[in-house]
């Protein structure tokens, strides 16, 4: 790196805070893997159950070229996953 970008903030990025969205109770972490020069579909989802917290990983074989279209399809997916499955997913 460069002593001109290093100067003007082209140094080390903080570490963002995990973003999530909240739908029906639970918290869908998207997390898409990057595999080469894509990224495939993954999401975590968690929820409050009990005074624990719960957690289902859901990876899919689906792969995309952008991460951004990989967040929107996970959290997509996720959303379709807890529809399907409601609580039963944490058992």
């Amino acid at each position: 790196m460069s002593l001109l970008s290093r100067l003007f903030g082209g140094g080390a990025k903080a570490e963002a805070a995990p973003q999530f969205e909240t739908y029906k109770d639970m918290r869908v972490y998207p997390q898409p893997q990057r595999e080469g020069k894509e990224y495939r579909l993954c999401a975590k989802i968690e929820q409050d159950l009990d005074g624990q917290t719960r957690e289902h990983l859901v990876i899919r074989a689906d792969t995309f070229n952008s991460a951004e279209d990989a967040t929107n399809a996970s959290i997509a997916k996720a959303k379709q996953v807890i529809d399907e499955q409601g609580t039963g997913l944490f058992s």
